[in-house]
């Protein structure tokens, strides 16, 4: 296992904070039976048991806590990246204008 995906991290870390597999599913706004099939697979594709799950709710292992520290660092991460690329909500700036080339058609240069 090389790579971790954010949706995953998205995920996994709303049921390690709201330990509760609904309560996470809810706040995440999806259902809860594909959520504990995907932290299931997530738990199979890392080799380790992140969670401890019982009929009372559901604590977190000590890879489980590590994985809580470090995801919410890495999505902290890719939210500040997806800011900084994004431009900011400003006034619209217009496009440049059409420039005509020698050849016959209109090339936009849109840069």
């Amino acid at each position: 296992m090389d790579t971790l995906e954010t949706r995953e991290l998205r995920y996994f870390v709303a049921v390690a904070e709201e330990l509760h597999f609904g309560r996470a599913a809810e706040r995440l706004g999806m259902a809860q039976p594909p959520l504990s099939r995907a932290i299931q697979q997530l738990e199979r594709r890392l080799g380790v048991c992140l969670l401890e799950r019982n009929r009372r709710g559901v604590s977190l292992t000590g890879a489980g806590e590590v994985l809580l520290h470090e995801g919410r660092a890495a999505l902290d991460a890719a939210t500040a990246a997806a800011r900084r690329r994004s431009p900011p909500l400003a006034a619209p700036v217009a496009p440049p204008a059409p420039t005509v080339r020698a050849a016959p058609a209109i090339a936009w240069c849109w840069r």
